[in-house]
């Protein structure tokens, strides 16, 4: 069966930057399943699965606008302390969540000073060329009600 819109694939996957240095894999885990076409993974490692079948290896790389998009400057600002409950406790890479028009966001803390904390509300891969080596472990038909939510059930993918 190959990968097709509204299919479950399952994949083992090794994601590297230019460098080389390994940012995420699946190894020692159960492989990554996902619904194609559903938007639940970067739009070029979608694009780049797409028609492949099961025991199929993939080696790609993927640049920024096909993955988590450019850095934009605008995601990045400086916001007084006492915003912070513990502001004391504040410290650099830790990440919130915070709400915004569009719902939801994470931020990360890339600064901060005796006025400021400094917030990044890029994706922490935002401006980076991805390397992917993947290898298809399976593909199947997705069920009515992984298709109606959009997402997998079950191992690998969303539990309710």
């Amino acid at each position: 069966m190959q990968i097709s819109a509204n299919k479950v694939v399952s994949i083992e996957y090794t994601l590297t930057n230019d460098q080389g240095q390994v940012l995420d894999t699946s190894k020692g885990r159960e492989p990554m399943a996902y619904l194609q076409g559903h938007r639940n993974i970067i739009p070029g490692l979608e694009s780049a699965l797409e028609g492949k079948s099961a025991g199929d290896r993939v080696q790609v790389t993927i640049a920024p606008e096909q993955a988590y998009g450019e850095r934009n400057d605008a995601l990045r600002q400086a916001v007084p302390r006492t915003m912070f409950e513990d502001a004391d406790q504040v410290t650099v890479g830790m990440q919130f969540q915070t709400m915004t028009e569009q719902g939801a966001q994470v931020v990360t803390v890339t600064a901060v000073d005796a006025e400021h904390v400094t917030v990044d509300a890029n994706h922490p891969l935002a401006g980076e060329t991805l390397n992917f080596d993947v290898t298809v472990v399976d593909v199947r038909e997705a069920s009515d009600e992984e298709r109606e939510h959009g997402h997998v059930h079950g191992p690998g993918g969303h539990q309710h």
